[in-house]
């Protein structure tokens, strides 16, 4: 990942929004001394932060993400995956497509590993279909098990999670936001 793209990126979006450091602390909930050390590429944001930064900007995360993810020189439908430190790996598999209102994913967890997410903006909705291993999906307070080859809906404006069984798993993510159309950075 190319904390360079994720810095240009929160920085535009923010300047395009019209907000200090300050106000955009506020609208993220991250301190305004974090923002302004990602922006100034002095921090590599963790998935929860970029999270947090999306949902205060009600905007989809590849709108953070989204040209850290390409390698140089490469064409539409190849994205590099993202190794977050200590946490889940993610890799794009389609950016955030406004006519749809959708983004896609690729998640790898490792064997063992839980990732638990903070709720999305209100009316996110999330798919997994598990395409390698065996994982859990916590929702509605609850852990469900899932297999290879099998998928499940879900509101994601509340607290879930992902776990994986002792072989590690690979699924697709895709977050499909209620209000089509929402704004993406210049």
């Amino acid at each position: 990942m190319s904390d360079d793209s994720i810095t240009l990126n929160l920085r535009d979006i923010r300047t395009a929004a019209g907000l200090s450091l300050s106000k955009a602390a506020e609208v993220t909930g991250v301190s305004k001394a974090m923002l302004g050390q990602i922006e100034r590429g002095e921090s590599s944001p963790t998935i929860a932060t970029l999270w947090k930064i999306a949902k205060g900007f009600h905007l989809p995360l590849t709108a953070l993400i989204g040209q850290a993810t390409r390698p140089a020189g490469e064409g539409d439908g190849v994205y590099e995956t993202v190794q977050f430190p200590g946490s889940i790996a993610v890799k794009m598999v389609f950016p955030f497509d406004p006519l749809l209102g959708a983004e896609t994913f690729q998640v790898t967890l490792k064997p063992g590993q839980c990732h638990q997410s903070q709720p999305h903006d209100a009316g996110v909705t999330e798919e997994v279909f598990v395409l390698q291993g065996r994982m859990e999906l916590l929702r509605d307070g609850a852990w469900v098990a899932l297999d290879t080859g099998q998928g499940l809906r879900f509101a994601a404006d509340q607290p879930h999670g992902y776990r994986s069984g002792t072989t590690g798993a690979v699924f697709l993510n895709m977050h499909h936001y209620r209000q089509a159309g929402l704004p993406q950075p210049g």
